[in-house]
């Protein structure tokens, strides 16, 4: 991939997106090309006419999902590909990346436009990573042509036997563990490494999949007892005659650095997850100090809740997702006026009409923040009805978000079940018979068998 015009297809089945991302790419010199194409048929198409230096995929197509253009994993100088989807978490960031995706974009008007960088370090990247397989192939060539190599490496570059006996290593031990090659060259390497490390790399010298090369980070000592991070790719030398191992060959590079990068930058996004529920909170509490007829109504809700859609099977990002819905379910109603928010009895149908608006209002309010997005489901639908009765939609059936369809129930059993001016609560008994009566009208009648079975075993 060294022409000087790198070809780009573009797999994007939605014109304002596509329109979008070549307009990002029309600011910039001419060093891109730009082709576009609808759907996996007619990429595969144009992959045909002409194979591209880089592919920019929609994860979702009218065909098929874009994963099956992920490169082979045995063959790493494949075509690089960048993933983009409009509905991101870590989950299908994570499965993006492990099966060969270059890189992984959530969808908005800033990533779009941003396109071009992206691209940019993405062949940045695979030529990186091309230049290192390059180099690993001419290492193997001669014993010659991998010792001119490794002596000027600033890689650590290693010859072991399987049982982990050190037959050569190059001259940057010295700056990455403080050791001469001499002290090194017979001693065994698993030595240095920190007991966790040692077992896990010894299983992997003993389950003998040496067609493989194997990329590792551990923590080895260094010569003045401090541990270092380093990273190593190890593969297997045979003797062509007898096809059995001679060697085991690696190069490793300190990446402590990167690691301390990585804690921090984990460590801040802790930190920020934390000033997210922080804030959440805070407006709860606001809420709630404006509106005194349901104090405590959220916290109680978002714990029944969380509990009912853990025990029905929901994610753990899921999960994070519905808290924060539940927490926010009624932010709406910071937009309703006092008198009638805080009316102290039966609103008339004008000042319902009014109140009806608040998950409008809560969507509003909070879709602009784009960490909100995903737990928006709550607040908006929550009174809609499996009859199609509720509001703001008039959705019906498993229209509603099943989020949304479960919380309607925690909602209405906590109503029911607490205090309000204009009533007391009603008994455990009656609330339940409630429900059931409403199973298939208001409710999704399987999800209040499902909610009534798990408080029973609760009780």
């Amino acid at each position: 991939m060294t022409q000087d015009v790198i070809n780009i297809l573009l797999i994007e089945d939605e014109d304002p997106h596509a329109e979008l991302i070549q307009r990002a790419f029309e600011g910039q010199d001419s060093k891109f090309r730009i082709r576009c194409a609808k759907s996996l048929k007619e990429a595969h198409a144009k992959m045909l006419e002409q194979a591209p230096s880089l592919i920019i995929a929609d994860w979702r197509l009218p065909d098929g999902e874009s994963m099956e253009l992920l490169p082979d994993r045995h063959d790493p100088l494949a075509t690089p590909v960048i993933l983009m989807t409009s509905y991101g978490n870590e989950r299908i960031a994570v499965e993006a990346l492990k099966s060969g995706a270059l890189d992984y974009v959530v969808k908005s008007p800033e990533s779009m436009l941003d396109m071009p960088h992206v691209a940019e370090r993405a062949i940045t990247q695979w030529m990186a990573r091309a230049e290192r397989i390059h180099m690993q192939e001419a290492l193997r060539e001669s014993e010659a042509q991998f010792r001119l190599l490794a002596e000027n490496a600033s890689d650590m570059i290693s010859r072991l036997t399987i049982t982990g006996q050190v037959l050569y290593i190059s001259p940057a031990c010295k700056t990455i563990l403080g050791y001469c090659p001499e002290e090194l060259t017979g001693t065994n390497v698993f030595d240095l490494l920190q007991e966790r490390d040692r077992r896990l790399i010894q299983r992997l010298f003993r389950i003998g999949n040496y067609n493989t090369t194997h990329t590792i980070a551990y923590q080895a000592r260094r010569k003045d007892g401090n541990y270092v991070w380093l990273e190593s790719s190890a593969r297997a030398i045979f003797d062509p005659k007898t096809n059995t191992v001679l060697e085991i060959q690696t190069a490793s590079r300190d990446i402590t650095e990167r690691k301390k990068a990585e804690k921090a930058l984990q460590e801040a996004h802790n930190n920020l997850q934390d000033a997210y529920e922080r804030t959440i909170e805070g407006w709860v509490r606001a809420l709630d100090l404006r509106d005194r007829e349901t104090e405590g109504h959220t916290q109680r809700v978002t714990e029944l809740a969380t509990k009912v859609a853990q025990k029905v099977g929901f994610s753990r990002e899921e999960l994070v997702h519905i808290r924060r819905g539940a927490l926010l379910h009624d932010m709406g109603k910071m937009a309703i006026p006092d008198e009638i928010l805080q009316k102290p009895g039966p609103l008339n149908e004008m000042e319902w009409e009014k109140m009806r608006q608040h998950p409008q209002y809560a969507h509003d309010m909070l879709s602009p923040i784009t960490y909100l997005r995903p737990a928006l489901v709550i607040p908006f639908y929550h009174h809609e009805r499996w009859d199609g009765s509720g509001y703001p939609r008039g959705l019906k059936g498993e229209d509603i978000p099943l989020e949304a369809r479960l919380f309607s129930i925690v909602d209405v059993w906590d109503a029911l079940r607490s205090d309000r001016p204009y009533r007391k609560n009603l008994p455990h008994v009656e609330v339940i018979r409630y429900l059931r009566e409403k199973s298939g009208y208001l409710f999704d009648p399987k999800l209040v068998e499902v909610f009534l079975s798990i408080m029973e075993n609760q009780n």
